[in-house]
C-alpha cells in the first residue's frame, strides 16, 4: 500500500491558547499525531508525519516555501498532505506549484485550531488524506471547508469566515 506523508507547518490548526489570552503555533507534530492514531487507527502505519516551519503562515517567507520545497523533494513518498495556515495557503500552493514537483500534493488546514474546536480540523485532514488515495492530482489541491480543488480555483471569503470555489 502506498504511503503518504503528511508534512505539518503550523498554522491555526496547530495553535494552542495561551494564559495570557494569545494563541500560539505548537512546535511540535502532536496535534497531528494524535489524530492520526485515534481517526486513521490502521491505516496509520500507512502515514509518516514530519514537522517543519511551525509558523503562524502570516510569517512564512520565500526561504521557508523553498525548505518546505526541499523537504518535498527529498521525501521518498510521491503523495504528501501539508498542514498550513489558512492566511496564506494559496500562496504556498502557488509558490511550489512553481517548481518541478513530481507528487501529489493536497494542502489542508483549519480555521479554527484544533484545541479549540477538534471538528474542522479532523474533517479536513480526513478529507484531504481520502481525497488523495482516490484521486490522481496532476496540480496541487487544496482541501477545506468541504471543497477539494485545485488551489487556483478556490478562495478564502473573509466576509463569510471560510473557502469557497471560484466562479
Amino acid at each position: 500500500m502506498e504511503k503518504i506523508t503528511i508534512i505539518n507547518t503550523g498554522g491555526t490548526f496547530n495553535k494552542d491558547y495561551q494564559l495570557d489570552g494569545t494563541l500560539k503555533v505548537r512546535n511540535d507534530n502532536k496535534i497531528i499525531k494524535k489524530i492520526v492514531k485515534k481517526v486513521f487507527r490502521e491505516n496509520k502505519k500507512n502515514i509518516k508525519i514530519k514537522g517543519i516551519l511551525y509558523k503562524d503562515s502570516l510569517e512564512i517567507t520565500t526561504d521557508d516555501r523553498e525548505k518546505l520545497f526541499n523537504l518535498i523533494n527529498e521525501d521518498a513518498n510521491s503523495k504528501i498532505i501539508i498542514v498550513h495556515g489558512t492566511d496564506t495557503i494559496t500562496e504556498t500552493a502557488e509558490y511550489l506549484s512553481s517548481k518541478k514537483i513530481n507528487k501529489e500534493i493536497i494542502i489542508t488546514g483549519s480555521m479554527v485550531p484544533f484545541k479549540i474546536n477538534k471538528i474542522e480540523a479532523v474533517g479536513n485532514l480526513m478529507a484531504a488524506y481520502g481525497a488523495l488515495k482516490t484521486n490522481d492530482f496532476k496540480e496541487i489541491h487544496i482541501c477545506i471547508n468541504g471543497i477539494v480543488e485545485s488551489f487556483k480555483k478556490i478562495v478564502k471569503d473573509k466576509d463569510k469566515n471560510r473557502f469557497v470555489e471560484e466562479k
